[in-house]
């Protein structure tokens, strides 16, 4: 069985003071929903309570009701987790039906194992010489709040900023999700972003390193915390990752020669 969660080293800046250290990061796996052979979708999931998952998917959704789930079979493979959802033959054929009205990925018509090699792509490598300061990276944690209106008025928005040496944040989007809000900020740069960092509000899962690294930054700054599944895709991407970012401190967890005053010292658990 998948583990939940597994400790990943990183280097801390707090209180002025940089330390070595680990954390506990949680599973972060592809998973493909397929019904009755044919995929329907693929999530990023903790791979936990997985028959939960596949039920509660099925019902949310409205593909079938409970009684109308004949079996589900885990089946893990070496790119993730593949729930084979069985249905009774009145339930299949409705989402069938449903299946092909989709637009979009959703209804792709991949086999399980070819979805979910697509969900874990190598992210491309990144060789970006940006550098930044440890005050550089707090200062842009810091700068965020000026550049969200939206969540000001909501208090349900996200945001992904472009930050530049010298410059601060230059050009910030902002969306419901966070995957969007990266979309909109990727699309407003109208280039790649080598000489600049992607910060964001939210925590890093492994599509949001594909993105940034697909969009040329070397740099992700994050508030929240990573996956374990992000940080090990960004440390074979060449990404530096820094997650739980705060205008007093943060933690790197890949690639920290790109923070060029973050002198590691004693090791602390």
């Amino acid at each position: 069985m998948m583990d939940r969660h597994a400790r990943h080293p990183h280097v801390s800046f707090r209180g002025g003071v940089a330390r070595e250290g680990t954390r506990a990061l949680p599973a972060e796996v592809a998973v493909a929903l397929s019904y009755n052979g044919s995929t329907h979708a693929v999530m990023m999931a903790t791979p936990a309570d997985l028959l939960d998952f596949a039920r509660g998917f099925t019902l949310a959704e409205g593909i079938a009701r409970l009684d109308e789930i004949e079996r589900i079979d885990v089946v893990e493979t070496p790119l993730g987790v593949d729930l084979q959802i069985w249905l009774t033959q009145g339930a299949a054929v409705r989402q069938a039906q449903r299946r092909r009205s989709l637009a979009g990925p959703v209804g792709c018509g991949l086999c399980g194992l070819e979805s979910l090699e697509e969900a874990v792509r190598a992210a491309p490598h990144v060789t970006g010489d940006v550098c930044l300061t440890r005050a550089q990276v707090m200062a842009a944690v810091a700068e965020l709040p000026r550049h969200q209106p939206l969540h000001d008025a909501t208090r349900a928005a996200h945001c992904a900023a472009l930050w530049q040496p010298g410059r601060g944040i230059v050009l910030a989007r902002e969306d419901v999700g966070r995957h969007n809000a990266v979309d909109k900020l990727v699309g407003a740069m109208g280039g790649t972003a080598g000489d600049a960092a992607l910060v964001l509000t939210s925590r890093v899962s492994i599509d949001l390193v594909q993105k940034a690294c697909t969009a040329g930054f070397a740099v992700l700054i994050a508030v929240s915390a990573p996956t374990a599944a992000a940080v090990q895709m960004a440390d074979a991407a060449g990404l530096t990752l820094i997650a739980g970012a705060r205008p007093d401190g943060f933690d790197c967890f890949t690639h920290p020669h790109r923070v060029k005053d973050l002198i590691k010292v004693a090791n602390v658990a």
